[in-house]
């Protein structure tokens, strides 16, 4: 199925103004679909103006739909009877209410003319079921009251106003709607609207109250709220507030409606969002506990490695020392991971840093005479924290093994150099020493660490590979981690 942007930029000569302006109205229609109970179609413009191309399409979640298929990509080509083509040149808005069948149902149409700068860049067609057509009464009469008004707005590009709703959190239609006269009385209020107040604690009727006061009187320190008849009524704008007290909190989008220049009334639509904000002030508490957690766990994480240091000063042994030394290392690059996660609520970590603090530490810990320098090359972008752990302890044991065994314990230089690849990471260690022996086999290897490094990366469905540098003296470790694992 097509996307507006492709229609619109495959065969109209619209501006980028106009082009912009259109995606603004189709955010916004959804209003028009809901009040009106009907499907709508927006028919753009061909280089060829007797060619129109069906570039958006919205369905009423109001009522039953008048058009079960999607139309998007469609075209009426040369078809002067055709009311979209009638309304564009004519430039007013068309009506047929001859119960057209589509699907074998009775449909009314109405074609908009979308009119900007004296241009007609669009036109809105508008198609009601007729055979769901919603028993009349008080909330059926006020929709499409307001209907007509939107129409109206959107043949003189009045309509959509800015600034342009949230498609999360503002509230539709459905949620809750009232309907205020130019002065701010309240004429009309939905079940739900009225339903949002009683949460708010309002007991009475609404209908008749001013809405500002009204609203101010349950909202406490609530200081300006509702349209400024000589500000926001003359720039058409919309106000979108959230208003809370202990009861309840409601999100509140205040929309002026205009004829012919002159305010009309205001639509307010209101949402009762008390147990979304009461699920992120949970979340929002989870998120510091976790936190906390990381951050205790860090703590406890250092204790040890504190402790093991303490353990590897008092023993003689130099293999038990360099046992020590090494869980040390490994204790202490767990905490790493742990200190980041603390300090934000991402579920991913920044890697890089990870890597350059068991650089230093590595470097610090493991060359028992002489400098290390530890250096990344590359980034390694963001890592999930489940992943994160056993990376952190891939990196600290192939350094520590090129410090050791590399570098002799001696000073010198170990690389980190990270890479993405279309479907992997590849990590490469270098260092600058002696190199592997002839005929070394990493398989007949005893080593703990390299043991460990082989583990965890079978864990993510990696591999790891020890070899000469091709381009320099010494050894490079090679690690690659398929980016599903991460």
């Amino acid at each position: 199925m097509l996307s507006m942007s492709q229609v619109v930029k495959e065969h109209t000569t619209l501006t980028t103004q106009e082009r912009a302006w259109l995606s603004g109205l189709v955010n916004e229609w959804h209003l028009l679909a809901d009040v009106s109970f009907s499907d709508l179609i927006l028919w753009v413009p061909d280089a060829d103006d007797n060619i129109f191309w069906a570039a958006a399409q919205v369905r009423p979640k109001t009522g039953p739909t008048a058009l079960e298929d999607d139309v998007v990509g469609d075209d009426i080509s040369y078809d002067p009877e055709h009311l979209v083509t009638s309304a564009y040149l004519a430039q007013e808005i068309c009506e047929t209410s001859d119960n057209k069948l589509s699907a074998g149902i009775p449909v009314d149409v109405l074609a908009i003319p979308v009119m900007r700068e004296g241009r007609c860049i669009a036109v809105v067609e508008r198609h009601t079921n007729q055979m769901g057509v919603r028993a009349p009464g008080a909330l059926e009469d006020t929709y499409l009251e307001v209907a007509e008004i939107l129409a109206e707005m959107l043949h003189h590009a009045a309509f959509p106003i800015e600034p342009p709703s949230d498609q999360t959190f503002s509230p539709k239609v459905g949620d809750g709607l009232m309907l205020l006269s130019p002065l701010g009385t309240i004429n009309f209020a939905s079940p739900n609207a009225v339903s949002v107040y009683r949460r708010l604690g309002h007991d009475g009727d609404v209908d008749g109250e001013h809405f500002r006061s009204l609203t101010q009187s349950l909202v406490e320190g609530l200081q300006d709220i509702g349209q400024e008849i000589g500000t926001d009524l003359a720039a058409r704008r919309v106000l979108e507030h959230e208003v809370s007290n202990a009861r309840a909190s409601v999100r509140l989008r205040i929309i002026p409606l205009v004829s012919k220049g002159d305010n009309v009334g205001t639509l307010v639509l209101c949402r009762d969002i008390t147990v979304l904000r009461l699920q992120e002030r949970q979340l929002v508490t989870k998120d510091a506990t976790i936190r906390e957690i990381h951050h205790r766990v860090k703590n406890n994480l250092q204790t040890v490695a504190a402790l093991l240091r303490l353990q590897s000063r008092r023993i003689h042994s130099d293999e038990a020392k360099g046992a020590l030394r090494d869980a040390m290392s490994r204790v202490s690059a767990i905490a790493v991971v742990h200190e980041i996660l603390s300090q934000a609520f991402d579920e991913e970590v920044v890697f890089d840093d990870v890597a350059d603090r068991i650089l230093r530490m590595v470097g610090d810990v493991s060359a028992s005479s002489g400098k290390v320098v530890g250096r990344r090359d590359g980034s390694f972008g963001m890592i999930p924290a489940s992943a994160a752990t056993s990376l952190a302890l891939v990196v600290t044991e192939l350094c520590q093994n090129a410090i050791e065994h590399g570098l002799d314990s001696s000073s010198g230089e170990v690389m980190v150099r990270p890479e993405h690849r279309e479907t992997e990471l590849v990590v490469d260690v270098l260092d600058a020493g002696r190199g592997l022996p002839d005929g070394f086999d990493i398989d007949e290897s005893n080593s703990l660490g390299l043991s460990i490094v082989r583990t965890l990366l079978q864990d993510m469905g990696g591999s790891f590979e020890l070899s000469n540098r091709p381009d320099a003296q010494g050894a490079r470790a090679r690690v690659r981690v398929p980016m599903t694992a991460l």
